[in-house]
């Protein structure tokens, strides 16, 4: 038995239920994490104290895979948010340091804080709601151009947004000087919403910089969020074991361009991805990986500018496999789905098109890899399996694909848009239970963060 304690990033399903969906496939993994209570959401901070007693009172772990923002700050939101200084911040990250149980591996990450190209100041501080984009622009010219451009941004508001940066900074180089020290088997430092320039990119390569300077090993620079305890996770998994994976790209002329929210090609990504899970890359495979990426401009279901789908006859393999569909930010490509629905599922290990491309391949790239390992060591839970695949399925296609819109125009009253598209919801789980061969009693959905982003299904 393996035992691995999880911090989350919040109380999102995504960041918490996939983590225990995933997980529960292989009955040789006995997961711990926080009660879903203590940790925070879009508009409370986590119950710092209260993870820090759940940390103290766990014994004999064997992987520990932390979100630092939660520790530090009480949540990748809250860390942008938060006035808490300096040096509070850093008795937190000492305090950590002091209750770890000895001999636990420590797989960790924290974020560079992001800076969105928009107004929407739903997860960012208030001024963001005026002054976001003007923000983004000052970020990324400035950084292009080697010099602070000028701005006519209220002088008070670039120091606040210039001092939390700094603060945040400070902290991650903290982080640094652990690694150093050992504490961490691995560090991760994770670029969310990314552009090619920009502060946080900046910092990225500062940091990048201190660990080659200082020799410092294992700590890496992932774009991305949501995915990288995911990653992490597979990481833990894989330690001192093979598995080879064949990454198989559908538009293999476009393999270099890149996605949405990102700053990196899309083969960089998959490759960057499946590297910290610790796989190889092998044509030889165990398993093969399709991704299905797109032709010219990745779609985003959400804002509706581009919309893809599709045109080819998929081959799908006759050996393992499991799916990466990034054709589109924010959700499935219906027409890929279609032909996904109709194929056999004794060689199938997973499906995911959950938001962004990196926060789609982490999610999918374990799932694989803990199917993998359950069933060489007879470990395999398929009812798990199942029921992971048939809520990816139900949330990324039928609702973030097809239906989350309609929900979206119902705000701000978005739990009356869910209950409007419920009877929907329910006639594609009947496609998806067919496939499967998985058909659940009961499905209950929710927005948990009262917005339309977060689908919490429940079967």
């Amino acid at each position: 038995m393996i035992r691995i304690a999880v911090i989350p990033i919040d109380n999102r399903p995504i960041c918490y239920d996939l983590i225990q969906d995933i997980l529960s496939i292989d009955n040789n993994i006995e997961l711990l994490m926080p009660d879903l209570s203590l940790l925070g959401g879009l508009c409370r901070c986590s119950d710092i104290e209260g993870v820090f007693n759940f940390i103290e009172e766990l014994s004999d772990i064997d992987y520990f895979i932390i979100s630092l923002d939660t520790l530090a700050y009480g949540g990748l939101v809250t860390s942008r948010r938060t006035e808490d200084d300096f040096d509070t911040i850093k008795k937190r990250v000492e305090k950590l340091k002091k209750i770890i149980p000895k001999k636990t591996k420590i797989l960790a990450f924290s974020s560079i804080m992001r800076i969105s190209n928009n107004n929407i100041n739903e997860e960012e501080k208030e001024y963001w709601s005026l002054y976001g984009k003007k923000i983004f622009d000052w970020s990324y010219k400035s950084h292009k151009l080697g010099y602070e451009i000028e701005t006519d941004i209220p002088p008070e508001i670039i120091k606040d947004y210039s001092d939390t940066r700094k603060r945040n900074f400070e902290i991650n180089k903290l982080y640094l000087n652990l690694a150093k020290e050992g504490f961490f088997d691995t560090l991760i430092f994770s670029k969310d919403d990314c552009a090619e320039f920009g502060l946080n990119v900046k910092e990225a390569r500062a940091l990048e910089h201190l660990a080659k300077r200082d020799n410092i090993k294992n700590v890496f620079v992932k774009t991305g969020a949501d995915e990288i305890p995911l990653a992490l996770l597979a990481r833990a998994i894989t330690k001192d074991k093979n598995i080879k994976i064949n990454p198989i790209f559908l538009e293999k002329n476009s393999i270099n361009l890149i996605s949405k929210y990102e700053d990196i090609a899309r083969i960089d990504c998959v490759y960057s991805q499946l590297s910290l899970a610790g796989a190889q890359i092998n044509i030889n495979s165990d398993i093969e990986m399709l991704i299905n990426n797109f032709k010219k401009e990745q779609g985003d279901l959400v804002l509706g500018d581009v919309v893809n789908n599709t045109d080819l006859e998929i081959n799908f393999p006759k050996t393992p496999y499991f799916i990466a569909d990034v054709n589109n930010a924010n959700g499935a490509d219906d027409k890929f789905i279609e032909q996904l629905l109709k194929q056999k599922t004794d060689n199938f290990f997973g499906y995911c098109g959950y938001n962004t491309s990196a926060n789609t391949i982490g999610c999918v790239v374990l799932s694989a890899i803990v199917k993998y390992f359950a069933l060489k060591n007879n470990s395999y839970n398929d009812l798990a399996f199942k029921k992971l695949q048939f809520i990816r399925l139900l949330d990324d296609w039928s609702y973030q694909a097809k239906n989350r819109k309609h929900v979206r125009k119902s705000a701000p009253d978005f739990a009356q848009g869910l209950d409007e598209i419920t009877q929907k919801l329910n006639l594609d789980s009947e496609k998806i239970s067919a496939f499967l061969n998985y058909k659940p009693q009961k499905i209950e959905y929710s927005l948990p963060w009262n917005r339309s982003f977060e689908l919490r299904i429940k079967v």
